[in-house]
């Protein structure tokens, strides 16, 4: 059994939460984001994972793919856990129909 859990595995973490993002928010109004309370508990969840995923890469990792925001997406798990109940919905939102699609492309292409 291959547990090794290197660059590779924690990017297909990080695929995997984008992509479940990506089918769950898809066509959705940041209205509708906001009423669905266990939808936007499980985006945000996975906001945070990516982010506690990305923070195991290498450093050599992320600076051979410095084009990827690594140091925003640290940036947006703060806020998320340290904002919890303020969190700028507008700011979750914009992030995730502006950048999530690019950032799992980007991956996916990485991954090969």
């Amino acid at each position: 059994m291959d547990n090794k859990k290197d660059n590779k595995y924690y990017i297909k973490k990080i695929v995997t939460d984008l992509a479940f993002i990506i089918k769950h928010t898809d066509g959705l109004t940041l209205e509708e984001l906001e009423a669905n309370e266990i939808l936007l508990d499980s985006v945000m969840f996975r906001l945070i994972q990516i982010s506690e995923n990305s923070d195991k890469l290498t450093d050599g990792f992320k600076a051979s793919f410095s084009n990827i925001p690594w140091r925003a997406i640290k940036g947006l798990r703060n806020r998320i856990v340290h904002e919890y109940g303020n969190v700028n919905l507008t700011v979750v939102y914009n992030t995730v129909k502006n950048d999530i699609t690019q950032l799992h492309e980007e991956l996916s292409i990485i991954l090969g």
